[in-house]
């Protein structure tokens, strides 16, 4: 049994990045995973996905700067 090597789905292989999953996901179940602060996005739409975070989940924790 050398040559054989079965690994069951999400384990072994190669690791998917963390935009593909983000990908497969919304391509596969609809479902969306994005950053606030995804530098791929404008302010407006920043804005809107802090809202709709707010809105689905409550505000985040306050972050402390110093």
């Amino acid at each position: 049994m050398n040559g054989m090597r079965f690994h069951p789905r999400g384990y072994g292989g190669e690791r998917r990045s963390p935009d593909q999953v983000k990908r497969d996901g919304w391509r596969e179940q609809g479902v969306l995973a994005v950053a606030v602060d995804d530098e791929r996005l404008s302010w407006p739409e920043r804005e809107l996905v802090r809202q709709l975070g707010e809105k689905l989940y409550g505000k985040r924790p306050e972050v402390q700067h110093g």
